[in-house]
């Protein structure tokens, strides 16, 4: 007799992993859909300002992508350099409040087998990044909020609000702040503050001053004394700052250099080097790289524009003339200009023997040239780039593709970005000054 078979067990509960998963991994998905938003009773400005307060964690190195992004097709063990960006959005509520709105960019170097497909590629956050963020700013708000009460003027339950995250059957809590350290790792904070404003004592009677009296001015007086020295401490004098987003970071002094990455708006390297042209920086560890001088801010007392690059770009004018366009065929091999009509312009030294007349003089005078050579080319919907010659015994040739001059001429390019878009034949002839050393 054949018996009977019961139904099995594993079944329904294999079915329920299934749902779990898909249900973790669709929810997982939805999260990077949208940015991480949190509402704050406090208003737009108060927000706004407190984000501020918090602009050195909005950006910096991380120690590693584990805990940080989603794996995706390569394994995170071959990414490094990692870097991330938060930009936050802050919405006024009609209620009065504020709705916060981030989302985190991380970029980092991916290393293949293969070296022509390695280069910075972008990750996405599993938003610890953004969560962290807002913790800190509920810790800001909380922070500000506790500064403004002073101890003889307090808020009543009567007459003002009680902030959130107040617990009014608990002691004040003081805490100190601590430097930020984005080297550690440790640039956020994991967990929101707890601390909050109890309601207004009675004040106590002459020479009656108690045990925990005491101890709250001993914590008021060495949170004092913190603030004082954070306030106090210097700002590291050799940092440049990124003037524009978009801005290359190279290998080497060259506009022939490879470019390792796009640089963002408001980005620091310390500053190991510089001379007329470029500045070198540190990336993050051993890592070095190269950055046009004019596309940064230079520490204080060091001007971001060399006398030298203004003096030539005074006289590039003097130095150089016109003497023939047409519109041709592109007169190269370059690729987004192959077999394509373009305007050439063939430039000529006014004197031969002139000097003066080097890479730096070329470049200004092409950069006047495509200037005001750009509203003539956007009327020629057939033409898809211009080509400067230089004719001479150090001449040579610059082309640039209209999208590139369309880009700069906005503003979304700055002038080493538009330089590292266009072709030069022979590189060389426009390389500037690479030593080190002057100003």
């Amino acid at each position: 007799m054949t018996r009977p078979r019961l139904p099995s067990a594993r079944g329904p509960l294999q079915t329920a992993s299934c749902v779990v998963i898909l249900l973790s991994i669709v929810v997982g998905a939805n999260a990077q859909a949208v940015p991480i938003e949190r509402t704050f009773p406090e208003s737009k400005s108060t927000v706004e300002k407190a984000l501020k307060q918090l602009k050195s964690s909005m950006s910096g190195r991380l120690p590693a992508l584990e805990g940080f992004t989603l794996v995706g097709d390569h394994p995170l063990s071959r990414y490094q350099r990692a870097f991330y960006q938060c930009i936050a959005q802050v919405t006024a509520l009609p209620t009065g409040g504020s709705l916060v709105r981030l989302t985190a960019k991380v970029t980092a170097w991916y290393s293949d087998t293969n070296a022509s497909r390695s280069g910075y590629q972008l990750l996405l956050s599993n938003g610890r990044l953004e969560a962290d963020l807002l913790d800190q700013l509920s810790d800001q708000l909380s922070s500000n909020y506790r500064a403004t009460a002073s101890p003889d003027n307090k808020p009543s339950a009567q007459t003002s609000p009680v902030h959130p995250q107040a617990k009014t059957d608990e002691e004040p809590t003081l805490t100190a702040p601590m430097p930020n350290s984005t080297e550690s790792g440790n640039a956020f904070s994991s967990s929101p503050s707890k601390g909050g404003l109890a309601p207004t004592p009675a004040p106590p009677q002459p020479n009656s001053a108690g045990p925990s009296q005491k101890g709250s001015a001993d914590v008021r007086t060495e949170v004092a004394s913190l603030e004082e020295v954070l306030k106090n401490q210097a700002h590291p004098k050799n940092l440049v700052a990124v003037k524009k987003s978009g801005t290359p970071v190279l290998s080497s002094p060259s506009l022939s250099g490879k470019t390792l990455f796009m640089a963002s708006a408001h980005d620091e390297f310390e500053m190991l080097d510089f001379n007329a042209d470029w500045v070198h920086v540190r990336i993050s560890g051993l890592s070095r790289g190269w950055i046009w001088r004019t596309s940064l801010e230079m520490p204080e007392g060091i001007s971001d524009v060399p006398q030298a690059i203004s003096a030539t770009a005074l006289s590039a004018a003097d130095l150089f003339q016109v003497s023939r366009e047409e519109i041709a065929q592109f007169p190269g091999d370059w690729e987004p200009l192959r077999g394509k009509s373009v305007r050439i312009i063939s430039v000529q030294k006014i004197r031969e023997n002139e000097q003066g007349g080097g890479a730096r003089a070329k470049l200004e005078f092409a950069k006047s040239l495509l200037d005001k050579s750009y509203d003539e080319l956007a009327k020629s919907p057939d033409l898809s780039g211009l080509v400067l010659i230089f004719d001479s015994v150090d001449g040579g040739m610059i082309a640039a593709t209209m999208p590139t001059i369309r880009r700069w001429k906005a503003g979304g390019l700055t002038d080493a970005a538009l330089w590292h878009q266009c072709y030069f034949d022979p590189p060389e002839t426009f390389s500037v000054s690479s030593g080190t050393g002057s100003p």
